[in-house]
Formats: structure tokens, sequence, C-alpha cells
């Protein structure tokens, strides 16, 4: 199949090229640090077999990991690319310098995407000639278990870019989310910044504990929004739909929401979720916890793909 470049080979660039090779894509895998990109194959091998026992690998993992080839240059990361995708550092002028040259880089008819998972693409973008085939493909961590990936693009990306690059997430097995406007933020993280400022909200008011807080999502929200989002859970929790729903509770909706005021990241606050997360999760068990996540992760994604309708 056609190449993918991906840039950048921190935690979500090495992801992506998971995506895209177990798809069946070729990846030419760049990073500035070839130390780093060394470090990201191992980290894919040490993936592969894992993926393929939880049942979220087709293929060998030998045959995906072929895929997969490090490149001694951005030029030569990008020289036949369908698609590129970006994994810089969060800072503007870094991705408007790399972005500049990748422009000059890749196919004429290659679309360049950032996983930026806040700077709009409007950004960094604006002075390029092909900034036309622009946009933003922020992906949730880590995207070869979690598949959507939010669609942004900028007012002068060519509708047809953006279509393309939904179809090809889609080929990767991917779930895109077009984002219709820039909006700080997109909108999974306008969500998650939500729902995580009413929590500390919460916490700061002394209504919840942390760990109750937690527990409340693990085992409440958490397990109908694992396979259904906000609209069709309050779709199906009124015999009459969202109309029903909306006049049963509307008038608690109004209520809580003037409630909601700005709670800022005060240190006071900070350092008493802090003190609550580490005396559940020593940090010396960080890396283990995560690798816990990712298990579990593995399991649901594989239920979902099995139990898919």
């Amino acid at each position: 199949m056609a190449d993918i470049g991906v840039i950048g080979t921190g935690l979500i660039g090495r992801s992506w090229a998971i995506v895209f090779a177990r798809a069946g894509f070729s990846v030419k895998l760049w990073d500035p640090a070839p130390a780093a990109a060394r470090a990201a194959l191992g980290f894919i091998a040490e993936r592969l077999p894992e993926l393929r026992q939880a049942g979220l690998l087709a293929d060998a993992p030998e045959q995906v990991q072929a895929r997969i080839t490090p490149a001694a240059s951005l030029a030569e990361a990008v020289r036949e690319a369908v698609h590129v995708q970006e994994n810089g550092p969060e800072r503007r002028d870094d991705k408007a310098a790399l972005f500049a040259e990748l422009d000059r880089l890749a196919p004429a008819d290659a679309a360049l995407a950032s996983s930026t998972s806040g700077i709009p693409a409007s950004a960094f973008t604006e002075k390029l000639a092909g900034r036309h085939r622009c946009l933003v493909a922020h992906p949730v961590n880590p995207p070869y278990l979690v598949p959507v990936v939010e669609l942004c693009p900028s007012p002068w990306t060519d509708p047809v870019i953006v279509q393309r690059t939904r179809t090809l997430m889609q080929q990767a097995d991917q779930v895109p989310a077009t984002v219709n406007r820039e909006v700080p933020g997109f909108v999974l993280n306008r969500l998650q910044i939500a729902l995580v400022a009413e929590a500390f909200r919460l916490v700061r008011d002394g209504v919840v504990s942390p760990e109750d807080l937690d527990a409340t999502v693990k085992h409440g929200l958490g397990l109908r929004w694992a396979f259904m989002g906000p609209f069709e859970t309050i779709d199906l929790n009124a015999p009459g739909g969202v109309a029903d729903y909306c006049a049963r509770y509307g008038a608690l909706y109004d209520q809580v929401q003037g409630e909601m005021q700005p709670c800022g990241f005060t240190p006071e606050l900070v350092a008493r979720i802090e003190a609550a997360r580490r005396a559940d999760l020593p940090r010396d068990r960080h890396a283990d916890r995560t690798a816990w996540r990712d298990r579990r992760l593995m399991g649901l994604a594989a239920h979902k793909a099995a139990t898919a309708e």
C-alpha cells in the first residue's frame, strides 16, 4: 500500500506507526534524534505480540514490523508519502518551521497532518504555499488502542484533503471525527476539560473525595461511555427520547450549569489531588500502572471489535 511518513517518534509517533503498519501501509519513520527512532522500533517490537495475543493484529508481528522502515532523513521519510503525520513538540514556532520543510519536501498532493493536542493548523500553516493541504489529525493516546482521531481543518484547508484524510483514517481502522471549525482544544479535549474541571471543583468544595470521584466515573459514567456517546445516553435514559429527557431534567441542568464557575488549578488544590493519587499509586509504580491501563484498553478494544454492531 501507499507510503505514510511519520515524523517524530515519541509516544504518539511510534503509536501512529503501529496504526498504519497494522492496516497494511508502508511506514517511513523519522526523528531528528536517531536514538529516539531506535527506541521507537524497540517499543513497537514489544507491543505487536501483545496486540496479536489480544486479537488486535491480523498479521504476524514480524510482517507488521517489516512495514516500518526508519528513514535516514526527513526528505527520505516523506519523498513518496501520500500522507504525513507530524508528531513534533507542542510549540507553534517549531511546527511552523517543520511544516515549511514538509511542504517543501513532500509530494505536492500529500496531505500534511499534525497530531497537535491544541494548536490550530492556522497558527503554523498560514504562510505556506501548500497550506491548503494542511490540517490537524489529533489522536487519543495511545491511538493503536483508542481509535478516535479528530480532523480539524484550518479556514484554508481544501475540503478534498479533509475527506481524503477521513477515508485514509477509516482504512487504518481509526474512527475519524471532523471538527467543522477551529476551536481551542478541538472537541475531545473540551469535553475532557469540562469533566475534569468539575471534578476538581467538587473535590475543592468538599463534595466528594478524589477516590470516590474516580469511582463514580469508572464504575458509572465510564461504563456507558465505553460504547455510547452523551446524546445516545440521554436518548436511552428517558422513555420518550432526547426531548423527553430534556423536559424532565432541563431545570436541573440550568441550575447546575449556573453553579459551574471556572475552577483554577491552584497550588493547594493540585497538591491535594496529587497527594491523593500518590497515596493510591506511588511514583515508582506509575509505569507499571500505565502498562496495566494499556492491557485493559486492549481487552476493551478486543471486546468492542468482537461485538461491533
